[in-house]
């Protein structure tokens, strides 16, 4: 009998649902801050996010299918044994990240902060000339499932599309255009909008340093929702600092979380949110995570791991591709 240790805050219809998924398996339901390295020694399988370090003890582990879409932590040598299937949570969030992303542009575009500043402080007072999205050129530099997304939304409102990939593929209705990373030198000073939805890797950290922030075009806006670390901070401080960019919108930080004495929280044209735009503030986020974890278990239990979806490559961070 497979012991499966759920720490995602299932209600009882998605017990119900995963129990008659896994029928014949033992489920013990938990949360991220109560497992224990105990409670994971005889886990087959476990279905959540849990601290990388307890999962030295995890012996009898087979598969651990992630909620979250990012995977780098348990990727490291050392946290998962040879043979463990790692599967996360892609295709569960680009639907509440990309209407952030959009809901995000249309501030930083309009100068709506500056306005909510102004009502705050009982001011009366035009800020001037704004863009549109419409005619504008977006630059999506990351193509899974939240880049992807956030590029029909810019496309479906008249924005000129252009996409950045690791590797050469078939380009999606969605893109205008469609590049792979060597060509973003080349790119950046064409974007009225850049947008970061990277995972966290050697290639991706500090891939906005401070040469290619100056290579973005004067009053562009910069959008970041991966990793933190792919903008160098203090680099991107200074830029504003200039008034070269329109504005920057960020919902991840390096560090996170952002110490209060940071010089990023005063910089100005500067929008931060305290990694929220994913999580489970949207209902249907949680939903798709449960069904993923559900298709996945019924393949898993079926002998069809090949097909399991968003099987992670331990080299690149990056969900597999299919053949």
């Amino acid at each position: 009998m497979k012991k499966i240790v759920v720490t995602i805050p299932v209600e009882d219809r998605h017990k119900e649902y995963l129990e008659r998924t896994g029928a014949g398996c033992e489920f013990f339901y938990t949360s991220p801050a109560a497992v224990t390295e105990g409670g994971l020694s005889q886990a087959d399988i476990i279905i959540g996010n849990v601290n990388p370090q307890l999962l030295k003890g995890a012996g009898k582990l087979q598969w651990l299918q992630l909620n979250s879409a990012g995977s780098d932590n348990y990727c490291a040598p050392g946290i998962l044994r040879p043979g463990v299937i790692l599967t996360n949570a892609t295709g569960a969030y680009g639907l509440a990240i990309s209407e952030y992303m959009v809901g995000m542009s249309f501030l930083l575009q309009n100068k709506f902060y500056q306005y909510y500043r102004n009502q705050m402080d009982h001011q009366w007072k035009d800020q001037g000339n704004v863009t549109s999205v419409w005619g504008s050129t977006t630059l999506v530099i990351g193509l899974g499932d939240i880049g992807g997304e956030y590029a029909k939304r810019m496309k479906a409102l008249g924005s000129h599309t252009i996409g950045v990939r690791r590797t050469r593929g078939e380009r999606p209705d969605y893109l205008d255009e469609l590049y792979t990373t060597e060509s973003l030198d080349e790119l950046l000073p064409r974007a009225d909008f850049v947008s970061l939805s990277l995972p966290n890797s050697a290639s991706t950290r500090h891939i906005m340093d401070e040469r290619r922030l100056r290579l973005m075009k004067t009053g562009a806006f910069l959008l970041n929702v991966g990793r933190g670390n792919a903008i160098d901070t203090e680099a991107l401080c200074r830029v504003l600092e200039e008034g070269r960019l329109g504005g920057c919108g960020v919902d991840v930080t390096d560090p996170e979380p952002l110490p209060p004495d940071h010089p990023l929280w005063d910089a100005p044209r500067m929008v931060i949110t305290p990694h929220i735009s994913g999580q489970y503030h949207l209902q249907e986020t949680f939903e798709r995570i449960v069904r993923i974890a559900g298709e996945n278990l019924e393949k898993f239990l079926a002998g069809d791991a090949e097909h399991m979806r968003n099987l992670v490559d331990f080299e690149t961070g990056y969900r597999k591709k299919r053949d």
